[in-house]
């Protein structure tokens, strides 16, 4: 069996999960979110547990059996905690403003770019260089802090752009000076 697909999600109090034959609906403090089980993959709710089982050992299923594990605890643990991404701004002049729910940057280019969060995603500026993106959706916080990472990805000479916070970026030398 998969590793990850027999491990069993535990259901944490104040959190409901109901299951409608393909379809998991988990609600919890912070929202809902709703998940469309593959052909194959049977949910079955014991106690305060969800067990995910699968109908052969065909690697499609096994691959699937262990996704849809990690995708129901996701969004259990989203319903209750939540996902957050931190992004650093690097570079003279480079800074974030808050306008409302938009996030408003200026980093090197001749206008400020501004980006609007999707639905369900809360993007706070904490301090002149430091972005917070929040959200219940794991794969959603994911993607919009890659998104707002590609405006302005880091350049390899002098580190100038948007990063992950803790991220490390290589550093190239520059052009040797002539003698």
């Amino acid at each position: 069996m998969s590793r990850v697909g027999r491990a069993p999600i535990t259901v944490p109090n104040g959190v409901t999960v109901t299951i409608d034959g393909n379809n998991v609906d988990v609600k919890g403090k912070l929202g809902q979110l709703d998940f469309s089980v593959p052909n194959g993959i049977n949910v079955n709710q014991e106690d305060e547990k969800l067990v995910l089982q699968r109908r052969d050992d065909s690697k499609p299923q096994k691959a699937l059996h262990g996704l849809s594990r990690a995708l129901i605890a996701n969004m259990v643990t989203g319903v209750t905690n939540g996902f957050q991404k931190n992004l650093e701004i690097v570079g003279v002049g480079y800074r974030a403003e808050q306008k409302g729910k938009a996030l408003q940057l200026a980093i090197g280019f001749s206008h400020r770019v501004i980006f609007i969060p999707p639905e369900g995603i809360e993007i706070k500026v904490t301090g002149p260089t430091g972005i917070s993106v929040k959200g219940i959706d794991r794969q959603l916080v994911g993607e919009v802090a890659a998104k707002i990472r590609a405006i302005r990805p880091p350049e390899p000479y002098k580190g100038k752009g948007i990063k992950y916070a803790g991220e490390h970026i290589r550093r190239k030398a520059g052009k040797a000076a002539a003698k």
